[in-house]
This record gives C-alpha cells, sequence and structure tokens, in this order.
C-alpha cells in the first residue's frame, strides 16, 4: 500500500521550499506583489510537484537500475499511480494559475507546464537538457510578474533564476557516475556571476529607505523626521536596505559555491549530488537577493529563510 511518505519522495516534497521564491521574485521585480501572489507560489508548487512526478515515471526502467531505492523501482508506488498524480498536479496548477491570476498567468503556465512536461520525456538525457530545465524556472519567476502591467521588469531576475538552474541542471547528470573537474569548475564560474548579478544594487530610488520596499512592495514605509535623528535612522535604515541583496547573495554563493569548490577537489558522485542539493535548497537565498534587490527587503528575509529548512528537510526526503 502506497503511504503518503512514498508520494512525498516521489515528488521531493521539501524541494518545493525552492519554488514560491521563484514567483515572489518575479512579482517584486514587476510591482506585482499583491493578493494574486500566494496563489500563484502554490500553482508553481503544484507544477514543481507534477514534474517530479513526471521525471521519476519517465525515469522508471532507468532507476531500476541506478537507483532501485527510488518509489516506482522499489514498489512502493505504482507507474499508473505516478504518472496520474503527475497529470493531476499539472493540471491542477496551470487551472490554478489561471484562476488566481487570469489570461496572462494562464498563457506563462501553459508553456511552463509543457516546458516540465518536456524536459522530463524528450530533453533530460540530451544537450537539450539543462536549457530546457532554465527556461522552466525562468518561466516560473515570470508567473509571478504576469499579474503586474510591467512583466518585463521581471526579466532580469527571471534569467538569473535561468542561470542558476542551468548549473545545477548540468551537475545533476553527473550524479551517477561522478564527473571531471572541468564541469564543476564552469558550473562555478557561473554561480559566481548569479551571485554577482544578484548582489547588483537596484537603480536609486526603487527601494524605500525605511523598509526595504519600494512600489514592488506596495508600502509607503514613512519614518517621522525628528531633526536629526530622523535623518540618521534613515540613513542607517537605507544602508541595510541596499547591503542585504549582497548578503544574501553571498550566503547563496557560500553555499552553493562551497559545495562545488569540494566537487572540483574531488569530483566523485556523492559530491556531485550534494552539490546539487546545495543548488536546490540554497535556491531561496538567490530569491531572497532578488526579491530584496527589487525592494522588497523584509519579504526577501523571508524567502530566504526557506534555505536553511530546506536543508533540514532534504536530510529526511532528497530533493534530487
Amino acid at each position: 500500500m502506497t503511504r503518503v511518505a512514498d508520494l512525498a519522495e516521489l515528488v521531493r516534497a521539501p524541494a518545493a521550499l525552492s519554488v514560491p521564491g521563484d514567483v515572489v521574485a518575479g512579482a517584486a521585480a514587476a510591482g506585482a506583489l499583491g493578493p494574486r501572489t500566494p496563489a500563484l507560489a502554490a500553482a508553481s508548487v503544484l507544477l514543481y510537484w507534477g514534474g517530479m512526478a513526471a521525471n521519476d515515471w519517465a525515469d522508471r526502467e532507468l532507476d531500476a537500475v541506478e537507483r532501485p531505492e527510488r518509489p516506482i523501482p522499489s514498489g512502493r508506488v505504482s507507474p499508473g499511480l505516478a504518472v496520474g498524480l503527475a497529470a493531476g498536479l499539472t493540471v491542477a496548477g496551470v487551472g490554478l494559475a489561471a484562476v488566481a491570476g487570469g489570461r496572462r498567468a494562464a498563457a506563462v503556465a501553459v508553456p511552463l507546464a509543457a516546458a516540465v512536461w518536456g524536459y522530463d520525456l524528450v530533453a533530460k538525457n540530451t544537450a537539450a537538457g539543462p536549457p530546457v530545465m532554465a527556461a522552466c524556472r525562468g518561466l516560473d519567476v515570470l508567473l509571478g510578474a504576469a499579474g503586474g502591467r510591467r512583466p518585463a521588469r521581471a526579466l532580469p531576475a527571471a534569467l538569473t533564476v535561468a542561470a542558476h538552474t542551468w548549473t545545477v541542471t548540468a551537475l545533476s547528470r553527473r550524479e551517477v557516475d561522478g564527473a571531471d573537474s572541468v564541469l564543476p569548475l564552469r558550473t562555478l564560474a557561473g554561480t559566481a556571476l548569479v551571485a554577482a548579478s544578484a548582489a547588483i544594487p537596484a537603480r536609486p530610488g526603487r527601494a524605500h529607505p525605511a523598509t526595504g520596499r519600494g512600489p514592488a512592495g506596495g508600502g509607503s514605509g514613512a519614518v517621522p523626521s525628528a531633526g536629526g535623528t530622523g535623518r540618521a535612522g534613515r540613513r542607517a535604515v537605507g544602508t541595510v536596505a541596499a547591503a542585504l541583496p549582497a548578503v544574501l547573495a553571498g550566503w547563496y554563493a557560500t553555499r552553493y559555491g562551497g559545495a562545488q569548490a569540494r566537487v572540483v577537489a574531488r569530483p566523485t558522485a556523492d559530491r556531485v549530488r550534494a552539490a546539487v542539493g546545495a543548488g536546490i535548497t540554497g535556491l531561496p537565498a538567490l530569491q531572497g537577493a532578488l526579491t530584496a534587490r527589487a525592494g522588497a527587503g523584509l519579504l526577501g528575509l523571508a524567502v530566504a529563510a526557506a534555505a536553511p529548512l530546506g536543508r533540514r528537510l532534504a536530510r529526511k526526503v532528497s530533493p534530487t
């Protein structure tokens, strides 16, 4: 009999903590944070879980040889249940996105779902695998921006998350056999560029110094002025808000980059898997940096807080 724990392992439930931050970062960048954002984030999680179930269904024969402990080859989840769950979660995700965000959100959710299934069924084991998966996460960021008037403003954030995803996907292809030292050197260089792009301060005026929120955050955040004391307080808070994206980007780079550096030193399969896990569970720190960079500092901190929680849960259910 299939247990809930088996289904949680099938869809890599804890790894979903890395998903809502895509939508939040996109919404923040586009000035679209609002009542729709939580529902769009939930739709994103459903699409992610559907993709994970479809991934295991597509890989069931290969996993029987390379990873027989996975839910399908071990007999804990039947192939029919897995593909049915994948389809149901995908339909639910697209439907929720359409209800919450209207036509614009549906126009992003449909190609996102198609890209997820295209990766699982066709692209994963080809040279197209990393760019297709990168497109999935980039579209996920744009899903959050779909409710805003200027969704194009989220393109830099989408490209940053997509670049990170490219590095994780490239590493994941060597989880079983290990890698040479060239691959992790390349992904490590990519991670450095990703972190640098997230740490670059937004143009002046984007973030309100009182709250770390600007148009994206939707709050005025005025601080009463009491002469020099008020001005000093605003300057101090403004300094913290300006530094926050760099701090969170540095955290991301330290965790994920450190794991990749260990692969460079000894590119064994277990170290590659650890680096992939670090890339998945460390993504919220990058998303938090992008959210803070858009002016929503407090929300960026909340998004980044999912990173340590994801690492704890990953000890119980593997994110890879």
